[in-house]
């Protein structure tokens, strides 16, 4: 029987929380149940095991994203909007870095398909469309997008650039500035 007042949205929530104060990886079904009060077969009322949690929380921060990202762009075009959905994902991993993980997290075909993961994709591709290009060009594009954005703040979050000169704020303001200069001039081969 679940505990009254506990949902499976309020264990997600929950996780997500433990996800930022002690890393995606450690939250697990136990912790949780610790962290709630609860013991962990009441916790699997809410969700059916550590799978099923971490997808839960991989879900809520990918919508949380797209929301913040959707707001950061609305209006925006070009290099304004490639800052500004750069900017978001890099404030939500250092505000969020437990729940920035969980957004990387793999999710199942279907699932991913209808999660907020399709969202930031359309937002990049909208972007993109305002550097003129089309496919397969853009997909490429995209992952480079992704894979800049990652890294950058899985880095600086790991305390990467913290030991030399400049501040990670110049470097991210130089890679925002050359990432827009290699999209205006993307190598077009057939």
């Amino acid at each position: 029987m679940a505990r009254a007042g506990l949902t499976t949205e309020r264990v997600i929530q929950a996780g997500a929380e433990m996800a930022d104060e002690i890393g995606f990886e450690q939250v697990t079904p136990t912790e949780l149940a610790k962290r709630c009060g609860v013991k962990t077969a009441s916790l699997y009322s809410h969700v059916k095991n550590a799978h099923e949690l971490k997808t839960g929380i991989a879900l809520l921060a990918l919508a949380d994203l797209a929301d913040l990202a959707a707001a950061a762009v609305a209006g925006l075009a070009g290099k304004d909007a490639l800052v500004a959905l750069a900017n978001v994902h890099r404030d939500y991993a250092l505000e969020h870095p437990g729940r920035f993980t969980a957004a990387r997290f793999r999710l199942a075909p279907e699932q991913a398909a209808t999660s907020a993961g399709a969202r930031h994709a359309e937002m990049i591709r909208a972007i993109l469309r305002g550097y003129d290009l089309a496919e397969p060009h853009q997909t490429h594009a995209v992952r480079l997008l992704g894979s800049v954005f990652s890294g950058f703040v899985g880095l600086e979050a790991a305390g990467g650039f913290s030991h030399s000169s400049p501040g990670s704020q110049e470097s991210w303001t130089e890679i925002l500035d050359a990432l827009d200069v290699l999209l205006r001039a993307w190598p077009r081969r057939k």
